[in-house]
């Protein structure tokens, strides 16, 4: 089993910027792909972006502006981080960390989500 722990959300002004963090922990060595998804009040769930254990990002096409994934692979350690600037009212939503098991290609861990309120 795999833990997954965000931080980093709150609340900010627009126009500025914000980085998110998850740590995982439990049985790391089985996650491959980490990402980010979220969900802003009254609409569904969506992927923002996800980063291989090779360190290899990949964005959904609203995020490719503002929004940069990163993650630390040391030993014994598996973050995964998200820095999103110029933040904008649109962007309020819960930011969720997901991790996927090798040769997985679905989500198989979520973490429990963080708030990001951005004001006007």
């Amino acid at each position: 089993q795999v833990q997954l722990v965000e931080s980093g959300g709150g609340l900010v002004q627009s126009g500025g910027r914000l980085r998110l963090s998850c740590a995982a922990s439990g049985n790391i060595d089985s996650i491959n792909v980490m990402g980010w998804y979220r969900q802003a009040p009254g609409k569904e769930r969506e992927l923002v972006a996800t980063i291989t254990s090779h360190l290899t990002p990949r964005y959904a096409d609203s995020f490719l502006d503002r929004f940069t994934i990163s993650r630390n692979n040391a030993k014994n350690k598996n973050t995964v981080y998200l820095a999103i600037e110029y933040l904008q009212p649109d962007d309020t939503a819960v930011y969720y960390c997901a991790a996927h098991n090798v040769g997985s290609a679905g989500v198989n861990y979520w973490g429990q989500g963080t708030q990001v309120t951005v004001s006007s």
